[in-house]
């Protein structure tokens, strides 16, 4: 049972950066912008909400410069989408090449100065990101480990995502995105602004991404710099947007589901030993292939979505159309 709640606790971890960037696509796509820079916007999050907090030493700075950079990215998109009526995919792609050299940029200019932060330096915000989890609650047999020993951010993801889901699905504002999303022209004959329904979703989503950059870069990563912060985790978001059905909520669940296949590697041996008849085979793997796997699954999604009926799908009927007003 302490390997599985162990395997559970970790896997949870791993979701966290992948439900703050699926909160935040859902957003932008439930008001019809389909944003494939996700990846981009959560390496410039991650290399400015890092190296600022860690400057600052306070976590508060961490989150608001992680969030405002992104969403400054993501500001970008929507100017170009929206208003300039660029296509949706190819610009989403350009911000991923383009957050991510940002990124690359920063990083390896601190590096090579030797200016580059060290968390351990910051000794304030390390106590703060660290898996302090909530007093007492925490000391619960079990349930204490699997439910309330995470850092602030894992807690925060959540308040996030169930946040979006009334705003989407419970209020009236959420009911006009839903409506720009599902038919731009019906709802701009009643009087929604299109455009500024769309800038909004697009930009808080953008932020709510370099949250999730944020995240990678402190607990993750640990402050220790590479090239590879993200890891892809931008593009396994764009596909749980669709495993979850454009759902916050399910977006929780869908997201914790994919970390476990992005811990099955460090963890296949300890599984294999504490249930041999069952997972006894894991260990028989290759490491590349659980390398893989969460890029695998991601495709399946994606595949599958593609083929199945729509009947009971949620996604919005003007998905990456721009809308033009002078042909309503």
């Amino acid at each position: 049972m302490a390997v599985l709640i162990g395997f559970l606790y970790y896997a949870v971890r791993m979701g966290t950066p992948l439900l703050f960037a699926t909160t935040g696509e859902i957003l932008s796509e439930r008001a019809g912008n389909l944003n494939l820079g996700v990846e981009g916007m959560m390496a410039v999050g991650a290399i400015c909400g890092y190296c600022l907090g860690c400057f600052t030493n306070s976590l508060l700075v961490a989150m608001a410069a992680a969030f405002l950079s992104a969403a400054l990215c993501a500001l970008i998109y929507a100017v170009l989408t929206v208003t300039f009526q660029t296509n949706q995919t190819v610009t989403g792609l350009a911000l991923t090449i383009f957050g991510n050299g940002v990124y690359l940029f920063i990083g390896r200019m601190l590096t090579n100065t030797g200016s580059f932060p060290a968390l351990s330096d910051a000794a304030h915000l390390k106590r703060i990101v660290a898996d302090n989890g909530i007093p007492l609650l925490r000391d619960i047999p079990y349930l204490g480990r699997l439910l309330f020993s995470y850092n602030i951010f894992v807690y925060i993801a959540i308040a996030v995502a169930i946040v979006a889901w009334a705003y989407i699905l419970r209020t009236k504002v959420g009911l006009r995105v839903r409506a720009v999303g599902e038919n731009p022209a019906a709802a701009d004959a009643v009087g929604v602004n299109v455009n500024r329904a769309k800038y909004l979703n697009i930009v808080v989503g953008g932020g709510i991404c370099g949250l999730g950059g944020c995240y990678m870069a402190f607990v993750t990563n640990g402050g220790a710099w590479n090239e590879s912060w993200i890891n892809g985790m931008g593009w396994i978001a764009v596909a749980l947007v669709i495993f979850a059905n454009w759902n916050p909520l399910k977006a929780i669940f869908g997201s914790f589901f994919f970390g476990m296949f992005n811990v099955l590697m460090a963890w296949k041996g300890n599984l294999s030993d504490a249930f041999p008849t069952v997972l006894g085979w894991l260990s028989a793997i290759p490491n590349e292939f659980y390398q893989l796997l969460p890029f695998l699954i991601t495709a399946l999604v994606l595949a599958i979505e593609s083929a199945r009926k729509k009947k009971n799908s949620a996604e919005p009927g003007y998905l990456s159309v721009n809308y033009y007003r002078e042909e309503r």
